[in-house]
This record gives structure tokens, sequence and C-alpha cells, in this order.
């Protein structure tokens, strides 16, 4: 990767990922943006940003002429509970959008990256050590899309030779930019809470288990894809990627460790909550670390620890 264009610049990943990029390649990495929700500070300060909707197949085409692109991260997308609330809008950001990106990307000879997700699975799917290859049928606008997602990723690479990758993302806690709709985000929503002094109401029923990797595992990933042996690669859309997983009741006590007055309550709120059951317990990414070599190095301790420290420092505490 030279010169690299990130869709979704100021989102949950985009804003870290762009940054990270910027560190680690050699030309321009430009931070693409949707009309009110353009980049400030760093972001924008430390290298170029253009106007970008995935649904404006000619704007992409622009910015990849302009700056010779060989690289697109497409983070476009409208997360989970979002997307129940709005699926049509959902199926047209993630579904045509990407469309949009690989014809660019076909032309242009760049490689493209979408992220999926553990909502790409549902509810007849092995929910422990989930499988690589498996059963998939998700029940959620969101997970429809992802398993699109990954099959049109697919068809462009063995139709068009178009080098797609991706990873399926557990659920990312992060201590820079709050989530934005996503049935995992509690796991972010709780640590804020308690750096606080706030009691925390959890959306998500006692005994939920989902898989969650904190963002700087998230962001090396999806920088590694990239950069691996592509005659190593089988899988190509999408690789499963794991690192820790959690109840609430787990992150909960795990939190009280540092304030033992922290409490949770529970207000289950019945979309998430049916989503999050559809959803894997824990995945098996054997595939990802015998094809490009991924490993984990932040687990649930680490993560706690500076997450803690991190908002602290935010919030002057």
């Amino acid at each position: 990767m030279k010169n690299v264009l990130v869709i979704g610049s100021t989102g949950q990943i985009g804003s870290e990922l762009t940054m990270k990029l910027r560190a680690h390649c050699s030309g321009n990495v430009v931070a693409g943006y949707i009309e009110g929700a353009a980049p400030t500070g760093v972001l924008l300060e430390s290298g170029p940003a253009e106007l970008c909707n995935v649904l404006d197949g000619q704007a992409i085409e622009n910015i990849v002429r302009k700056y010779d692109i060989d690289t697109i991260y497409n983070l476009a997308a409208l997360l989970s509970a979002v997307a129940e609330r709005k699926p049509l809008l959902a199926w047209e950001i993630q579904i045509n959008g990407l469309l949009n990106i690989l014809e660019v990307a076909r032309e242009h000879h760049a490689a493209v990256f979408t992220p999926s997700s553990i909502g790409s699975f549902g509810p007849d799917t092995p929910h422990v050590n989930t499988p690589q290859d498996t059963v998939q049928r998700p029940r959620s606008m969101y997970g429809c899309s992802k398993v699109a997602t990954e099959l049109l990723s697919d068809y462009y690479f063995h139709k068009y030779g178009v080098d797609t990758r991706s990873v399926r993302f557990p659920g990312l806690i992060s201590n820079v930019t709050l989530p934005g709709g996503g049935t995992t985000d509690y796991a972010v929503e709780i640590f804020y809470a308690a750096v606080k002094g706030e009691t925390f109401i959890c959306p998500i029923a006692a005994g939920t288990f989902m898989d969650m990797m904190y963002m700087p595992d998230a962001l090396r990933a999806a920088v590694e894809i990239m950069e691996a042996d592509p005659s190593k690669l089988i899988h190509r859309n999408s690789f499963n990627i794991a690192a820790m997983s959690f109840d609430p009741e787990i992150i909960y006590h795990k939190i009280q460790e540092y304030y033992p007055d922290f409490r949770m309550t529970y207000d289950v709120d019945p979309v998430r909550q049916g989503i999050a059951d559809s959803w894997p317990d824990n995945m098996d990414d054997t595939c990802a670390r015998n094809e490009w070599g991924w490993h984990p190095e932040i687990g649930l301790d680490e993560m706690c620890e500076d997450m803690i420290s991190s908002l602290k420092a935010k919030f002057h505490i």
C-alpha cells in the first residue's frame, strides 16, 4: 500500500484507521467523508480529505485518479441496530455503495477492504468456536448486507481479479470514538459510565456472550490482511478474527476491580438482544492465523486497564 482512500474516515473505525495508515504508508492517505461528517483536528490537519459518498461512483473515481489510489478501505455502513430501523438505506449504502467501489477498483486496479462482521452469522450457525466456513443465514438487515458484501467481494476477485480482502470484526471497543448504533456498543458505553461515576443501564441480557476486540488489534488486522502474501490467502472474504469473549456480567465485575461502587442494572432492548442471540459466542480464527499470521495482542485485562486509564485522562479525572 502506498496511496490509500479511507471511505468513512470519521466513523468509529475510520477515524483511528486513517491515522494509523498515515503513520504506516509512504504516500497519501485520503480521508473520505460525507456531508455533515467532515474531519476535524488532527484528522483534517495530518493529510488530504475529500468529500466521498459511496453512492457517488464518479466522486470515488475522481479521488482515485487524483491521488493514484492503490488501496480503498470501504468503511461506509449503518451499524446493526440502526440498520434494523433503516433497512433500505442500509442496503443502499452497504451493497450499492460497495458495487460503486468495486467497479472503480476494477477499472483502476485498486485493492479493496470491506469489513464483514460477526453479524454475518445467524441463529443456525454453531455459536461456540464458530468455524470459518459454516452456515450463515442472518436474520438482520445488517447481517444480510454483510453476507452479500462477502459474496460480491469474492465475485469481483474471481471474475475480474480485483484484490478484495476482508475480516469479520467482532464487537470493537475504543477509547477514542464512540460507536454509533451497534449491538455490541454496550461494551464501550459501560466504561464511560464507570469512569463518570454513573449507573450503567445495560441493553443486553446477562449471559449473552459475544466476541469482542480492542481497537488497536482491529486496526492492526485491517492493515496486516491487506499486506499479506496473496498466494497464501484461501478465503479472502472474509476471515474470522477473535481476541476475547465475554457477557455483560464479566465485563461489569472486571470494571468493579477498579470501581468497587460501580453499579449496573438491566433494561434489555429486544431488537439488540434478538440480534445478539443470533451471533456467535466466539469464533474460530484458525484460518486467519494460518493464512496470514493473525494473532491478537490485547486481552480482557489489558483492554480494561487501558480503557479506564485513557478515559480518565480524556475526562480529566
